[in-house]
């Protein structure tokens, strides 16, 4: 077989050569790593891709590298316009910026284009470049043909796919491909594989050695329509734009031997690949199971926008789950930013990793603690104009929004209340007379006496008195009621008392909240301030 006149036969049209290439796409001068993110553009942007996106943009910026952003869109049937300005803008949201790449105000980057349905030229010089190699070949099978010869491997229970006897256009001769092409035969170009029976070793950055078996799939490298395979774009385009480190899941690693012979077919160094465990939850039946589009809303990025959750916190709870050392490191360093914290693929779990939303927010509690309510309040207007704009009324007063968000953060044993911005509307809502309402009843024991409480309340009440005159008040109140004036006397005797002080109070708190559990009810009474409050208790 002339190779170099099959080549010319196949790509006409390609005149560039891979020196050409080369030229455009000189070696990266950094030193640091160099990642990317390579989503395809389907719209919906989830867990993972953050995940991976996390990992990716600490290597790069912990090693003074470069992070960039590729679409991968070969697949034309799964795009969805303006997905690739969804992901940018779910990932910012997190604080994950790219250095270069396919951005939302244009390329950005020597080593475009970064969009692989415009790089059609350039994976056409290597496909070009293996035919003349006689390294890839043309396959004219049919999908019927396919389909019979998929139904014949489970009739001998072969392996499936196109290779050694079942490659039926391997040894087609130049003429009889001539002939296809001529009477415009669709057909595709096949990766010819070295079908070694043997095994090989590769190194990954979070599972160590691994060992496999050599790829002997002749596996489609362009499609009939001249698109590129993911397998194949990839790797040319991670060689091109000097990649260090494909971050990927592990759903990836059946097709890492056709990867690395890729590489090695093209005279190529593969990159240092960092294979991620799966996301997983603890299912209703106590079972660990992959976190599911259909079933597990947090899943998608946009559920963690919409409840409000803070990035920092988002971030902070990602490391617990990406590196074993991280929360050992926080009890050490409390108070340390989080860039301070040595990422390492080494501490990556390679078994699953478990994603657990109440873990997620008991970070988030711990994180917004430290926060200054100056910044939630930066944080809540920004997220609710996008998502709440019917609460703006709240940041008209922005002195007191901090001093209602701040409530009993200062304590020896600090409140940690807020968890996400949707909660923390919640959390506050009673501070404002048009969203206070009543949303629970009063305690049982004390409910017939709450009219009585309340009014006694009112006569007793001076706005100017401090937490212990003001507890005192309530103390006598519940004695003159029959009420005991410490829990653990109704606890010893509870058939002498109609209920204790706890009781009384949490009339009043209701009253004043509509709930029966907030922060302290006299440090909020100081900043509803003694009209308000005597109003809500009328």
């Amino acid at each position: 077989m002339e190779y170099i006149k099959l080549a010319n036969l196949l790509f006409p049209h390609v005149t560039k050569t891979e020196e050409d290439i080369y030229r455009e796409f000189p070696k990266r001068k950094t030193g640091g790593k160099v990642t990317r993110l390579g989503p395809s553009p389907t719209g919906f942007i989830h867990l993972g891709n953050l995940y991976g996106a996390f990992v990716d943009e600490r290597l790069a910026h912990q090693s003074g590298g470069t992070f960039y952003l590729r679409i991968e869109d070969t697949d034309d049937k799964r795009y969805v316009d303006g997905a690739v300005e969804t992901i940018i803008n779910s990932l910012r949201f997190f604080d994950i910026n790219f250095d270069e790449g396919a951005l939302i105000d244009g390329e950005k980057g020597d080593y475009g284009p970064y969009t692989q349905s415009l790089r059609a030229d350039i994976y056409h010089v290597f496909a070009k470049k293996l035919v003349a190699e006689g390294k890839a070949y043309p396959c004219f099978l049919t999908e019927d043909e396919i389909n019979e010869i998929r139904a014949e491997q489970e009739k001998v229970k072969a392996n499936p796919g196109i290779y050694g006897k079942w490659a039926k256009s391997r040894d087609l001769s130049y003429e009889e491909i001539e002939e296809k092409i001529n009477a415009k035969v669709p057909y595709v170009i096949r990766l010819k594989s070295s079908a070694k029976e043997e095994r090989f070793q590769v190194e990954d950055a979070i599972r160590g050695t691994l060992e496999m078996p050599c790829n002997n799939l002749d596996t489609v490298i362009l499609k009939a329509t001249g698109i590129p395979t993911y397998h194949f774009a990839h790797v040319v385009d991670d060689h091109l734009m000097g990649t260090t480190h494909v971050v990927r899941g592990e759903e990836w690693l059946p097709s890492l031997p056709i990867h690395v012979e890729l590489f090695e077919k093209l005279g190529w160094q593969p990159m240092t690949y960092c294979h991620t465990a799966q996301l997983m939850k603890i299912g209703e039946d106590g079972n660990k199971r992959k976190l599911s589009k259909r079933k597990d809303p947090e899943l998608s990025l946009d559920y963690y926008r919409n409840m409000g959750y803070h990035p920092a916190a988002v971030r902070e709870y990602l490391l617990t789950i990406l590196n074993s050392n991280f929360e050992e490191w926080r009890i050490a360093n409390p108070d340390k930013d989080i860039e301070e914290f040595e990422f390492t693929t080494q501490k990556m779990s390679n078994s699953g990793a478990l994603f657990d939303l109440n873990k997620l927010n008991d970070v988030s509690k711990d994180v917004l603690l430290k926060i200054p309510a100056s910044e939630l309040v930066d944080f809540l207007k920004a997220w609710s104009d996008e998502f709440k704009p019917e609460v703006g009324h709240i940041f008209s007063d922005r002195k007191y929004l901090e001093t209602v968000l701040d409530i009993g953060r200062a304590e020896a044993k600090p409140r940690k209340d807020h968890i996400y911005a949707q909660q923390m509307i919640e959390n506050i809502s009673y501070f404002f007379d048009d969203m206070f309402k009543i949303e629970e009843d009063f305690p049982a024991e004390a409910k017939d006496d709450a009219k009585l409480i309340l009014e006694k309340y009112i006569e007793t009440y001076d706005h100017s008195d401090d937490q212990s005159q003001w507890f005192d008040k309530i103390r006598r109140i519940a004695e003159e009621l029959g009420y005991a004036a410490k829990p653990k006397d109704y606890k010893k005797n509870p058939d002498q008392y109609k209920g204790h002080v706890g009781h009384v109070s949490t009339v009043i708190r209701v009253a004043i909240v509509g709930r029966t559990q907030s922060p302290d009810i006299w440090e909020i009474q100081q900043i509803l301030g003694e009209e308000r409050t005597r109003e809500r208790l009328r």
